[in-house]
């Protein structure tokens, strides 16, 4: 059809040397008048592809008709309103006047409505007793003649004034459309040849470039967007605070360990043994290997002790220790198992020992203890009910801060300072339990779209009986804190569904597309 419609008008403009109405035009495979909005339009399409190789121009008109609205047509038809209640009505004098009803029963509900009124405003019709009946013999029916009028010419004679009135009366609508008037271009021709886009191998061996015609190339067009690979909002958050990290003077822990025994991920941190986040629903085991390796011996022993039967200031959990529960292979809950292992690695280089990655101890010739700050962050796994705020895995951001002496304030201070820097000032600490920090406080931050106070994170003082198995002088305090990844880049992005941030029903336009973060 496009191809067929542009030789029609190259063949026609050779003919004519100009088109001066493409409303002449016989368009091939158009049933109706050429004049038709739709023809035109394709009209228009085959024009602009031959102008585009200069083989024509073209001038575009504006038109403006009106056409009848379906209740317009019918009364082409059947008459006006007003005509027809007066053709239902006798002769004043010469029969029974016609009440509503009867009227509306003969010609119908909308037209006894509306042509009543319009009959009575012309003088055809009069009420007599409780009916109505003629006023005049005869009537010319001036609204079926304009609207013939209108659906053969698309005007009225009648004036502005009269148009107005139909188009009041919903009877006619407005149509604006376009016709052209074609001229010759300086490639014309009367073949729709498309011009080659591209300077092949076949055509340079066999010549046939120096006689083909090539497309104009548009220096004005844009080029097709490089594809290339994009930081998921997660990591760009991700950079965001390890960037504050290092700014206070943070050392970023080894957590490479996805798999931790249960010693490391719980009995190290004195969670009891009987603690429900041990339990299956909670945390993912490990069937194959499903045991570890054990842990240095005599450190091993004091953990269990503690446990078992107390010290350090403390009476223990006063149940029975399980080799068993202590030695099974998980997928770790907390990155704080890592923290705990750093820790005791910091105990050791106290003694005078180092620690490998096997837990073998050697000596170091003796340091003393030295102030640290650590921090991870990475992913952790728990055997959670997936929803819009929770998946089984996700990321935790952890810091540790240890010296000596030191107290509840110093922790406020530093997560006030750490916060500010991500751009959250409006902070609440909440008294609450954890089983290896005590005091433990649960930070809270004003929300400003949510317009309430939203929990960010856990924070606390590491427990006696959690540093003292590892060695660590009696005056040296450790404070630990953690948030999840996933919540802040939520909001940071305007997500609420942590489903849609990460898997498989992430936008990868949106990753594209997503600005940097900056707190």
């Amino acid at each position: 059809m496009a191809e067929a419609l542009q030789q029609l008008i190259l063949d026609t403009l050779n003919q004519l040397s100009v088109i001066h109405d493409t409303r002449a035009l016989v368009i091939p495979g158009q049933t109706g008048p050429a004049a038709s909005q739709d023809a035109q339009i394709a009209v228009l399409g085959a024009l602009n592809s031959l102008q585009s190789r200069e083989m024509i121009s073209y001038e575009t008109h504006e038109t403006s008709s009106h056409v009848l609205t379906p209740e317009g047509a019918q009364i082409v038809l059947q008459g006006s309103h007003e005509a027809r209640v007066w053709a239902a009505l006798p002769i004043k004098g010469e029969g029974e006047p016609i009440g509503v009803q009867d009227l509306k029963r003969k010609i119908g509900d909308e037209a006894a409505k509306v042509g009543q009124s319009r009959a009575f405003k012309n003088g055809w019709i009069t009420k007599e007793g409780s009916g109505f009946v003629k006023a005049v013999p005869t009537i010319q029916d001036i609204t079926q003649l304009e609207l013939r009028e209108v659906d053969s010419t698309g005007t009225l004679k009648a004036g502005e004034k009269a148009v107005a009135e139909l188009r009041k009366r919903k009877l006619i609508v407005q149509r604006k459309g376009q016709w052209f008037t074609v001229h010759k271009g300086p490639n014309f021709s009367t073949s729709i040849a498309k011009p080659e886009t591209d300077l092949t191998v076949d055509m340079l061996t066999s010549g046939s470039w120096k006689s083909a015609t090539f497309k104009k190339y548009n220096f004005e067009a844009d080029g097709i967007p490089t594809s290339g690979g994009a930081f998921h909002p997660l990591l760009k958050v991700r950079e965001e605070i390890r960037n504050i990290f290092f700014e206070m003077g943070f050392e970023e822990m080894p957590t490479n360990s996805f798999v931790e025994s249960g010693f490391w991920c719980f009995d190290t941190l004195f969670v009891p043994q009987l603690h429900p986040a041990r339990e299956l629903q909670d945390t993912f085991y490990l069937s194959d290997p499903s045991t570890s390796l054990r842990p240095p011996e005599d450190y091993y022993k004091r953990v269990a002790t503690v446990h078992e039967k107390g010290g350090y200031g403390s009476i223990g959990y006063r149940t029975p220790w399980s080799d068993e529960e202590s030695h099974k292979l998980l997928l770790r809950t907390h990155t704080t198992a890592t923290s705990g292992a750093m820790l005791y690695k910091l105990a050791a280089r106290c003694r005078g020992e180092t620690i490998d990655e096997h837990g073998n101890v050697g000596d170091s010739g003796g340091d003393g203890f030295r102030p640290a700050k650590l921090f991870s962050i990475d992913r952790v796994f728990r055997n959670e009910t997936m929803d819009a705020t929770h998946l089984a895995e996700f990321h935790q951001v952890e810091g540790v801060v240890a010296d000596r002496n030191l107290t509840l304030a110093d922790l406020i201070g530093f997560m006030r300072v750490f916060f500010k820097k991500m751009g959250v000032t409006d902070l609440r600490f909440k008294p609450a339990y954890n089983p290896y920090t005590e005091p433990s406080l649960e930070i809270f931050a004003f929300h400003p779209m949510l317009q309430k106070w939203v929990e960010i994170g856990n924070s606390g003082m590491f427990r006696a009986e959690m540093l003292g198995p590892m060695g660590l002088p009696k005056d040296v305090r450790v404070h630990g804190w953690g948030i999840s990844l996933e919540r802040p880049t939520m909001i940071r992005y305007g997500i609420n569904n942590i489903r849609t941030l990460v898997g498989h029903k992430t936008s990868i336009e949106g990753v594209e597309t997503s600005p940097a973060v900056m707190f």
